[in-house]
């Protein structure tokens, strides 16, 4: 018996798989056959299908000039359901953590590079309408912001349908609906080419402080968020960054802390996450110390985070705490 089989199967399995539902993609492994973990599903959520991709492999490829077995007038938004990869379209290369929503292009060379075992879920919305949205000249690749509301929202709605484990419906109508809400939320929520070209153009000007800020605002779900690796990718010495702090009577270091209590304080008075844990929260936004979470955020609101999520859900209904 060929005890190698199983892993050669699941392997080819998920080849098969991955070239049905994504297109022609290769894949390279991280570990021995045998490690290989890899796992493609789709299913239909209120009208429309979503795909989850579950693997440790090393990296997933699609090469710019292969023949693709994927409708090139597809965009795709993808969800970091679990794990940490990054994603490269283009020069353009996107680090992802839990929590983060891209979108990407059916056209052109693409690299997904995990780190580790990942989940992404994934659904299709047509190319033109998606362009159309962006603006002339924005390419199909970026962020959708958690910071503007619309993104917000939108991060909400495609949580919803990978949250959903009823049993899928081929409702045409309702699957239209989701769509062209997406695409209205889209357009003023992304965080694509012509923003990335305005700011990064006067790295020396006064705007460089508000771009800082910018930047930490889309990193706060990295736990490897720190002066040192802002500073690499900004490019500017890690002096001048704690500089452009301390200025305002600030530091980086506290920023960065403040924005991401902001953020989880703000998930946590939210209704539709009510089934998230406190701890998942905390994860989200960058904590890997729930014990730490809790001493900063009662420090940051004066009170504990369990009790700041009753006393804000409470009064959402009207009721007092």
């Amino acid at each position: 018996m060929n005890i190698h089989q199983p892993s050669l199967d699941r392997l080819e399995h998920w080849n098969r798989t991955i070239h049905a539902i994504c297109g022609h993609f290769d894949t390279r492994l991280a570990f021995n056959r045998s490690l290989f973990i890899g796992d493609v599903t789709l299913a239909s959520r209120g009208g429309l299908e979503v795909a989850t991709i579950r693997t440790n492999a090393g990296s997933i490829t699609r090469a710019g000039n292969a023949p693709d077995t994927t409708d090139d007038g597809q965009c795709f938004l993808v969800s970091q359901r679990a794990g940490f990869s990054s994603i490269t379209q283009g020069t353009t290369r996107l680090a992802l953590s839990p929590g983060d929503l891209i979108l990407m292009d059916s056209v052109g060379a693409c690299q997904i590079s995990p780190s580790g075992l990942i989940e992404h879920a994934s659904l299709s919305l047509p190319r033109a309408q998606v362009l159309k949205r962006l603006g002339k000249g924005t390419p199909a690749f970026g962020k959708v912001s958690s910071k503007k509301m619309c993104g917000r929202m939108l991060h909400l709605l495609v949580d919803q349908l990978c949250r959903n484990d009823e049993p899928g419906e081929h409702d045409g109508v309702q699957g239209e609906a989701l769509q062209e809400a997406m695409l209205s939320l889209l357009g003023s929520s992304f965080e694509g080419g012509e923003d990335a070209a305005v700011t990064a153009a006067e790295p020396g000007s006064s705007h460089l402080r508000g771009y800082v800020q910018h930047v930490i605002g889309e990193s706060l779900g990295e736990c490897g968020l720190t002066p040192a690796s802002l500073a690499l990718r900004l490019n500017i010495s890690v002096r001048h960054l704690y500089r452009l702090f301390e200025e305002e009577g600030d530091s980086v270091c506290r920023y960065i802390q403040r924005a991401r209590l902001q953020r989880s304080a703000d998930d946590l008075a939210n209704p539709f996450l009510r089934g998230e844990s406190i701890t998942s929260i905390a994860y989200k936004w960058g904590f890997t110390d729930s014990a730490h979470f809790s001493r900063s955020f009662r420090k940051q609101f004066d009170q504990s985070p369990k009790d700041y999520r009753v006393c804000n859900l409470m009064a959402g209904t009207g009721e007092k705490c």
